[in-house]
């Protein structure tokens, strides 16, 4: 199941993550998954822009705005980036919840 995120979220996602790997604190395999979770933020507006129907079906029907995306992290990509001491409280919260 995806993380549905906005742009702000996403935007502050991969600053901390960027932040994490710039720190060279993360364990390296951690560092994997934190690429691979860069690299799903580009596939996400990726996928929007190829197929932009069902993510729009989902905002519609849900309310959102139109710049909120589906964001797949696996269960190690999300533990990875839970472990990032500077990742904002706010998108830690988002992050811990069952994705929508």
């Amino acid at each position: 199941m995806p993380h549905w995120l906005a742009a702000p979220a996403r935007a502050a996602l991969a600053a901390a993550v960027r932040d994490g790997l710039a720190a060279g604190e993360v364990h390296p395999v951690a560092a994997i998954h934190l690429a691979d979770v860069l690299t799903e933020l580009h596939v996400a507006m990726a996928r929007d822009a190829v197929w932009p129907g069902p993510a729009a079906r989902v905002r519609r029907i849900a309310g959102w705005d139109d710049d909120v995306l589906p964001v797949r992290l696996s269960a190690v990509e999300l533990a990875s980036v839970l472990a990032l001491p500077a990742l904002p409280e706010a998108l830690r919260t988002a992050l811990s919840r069952a994705p929508r």
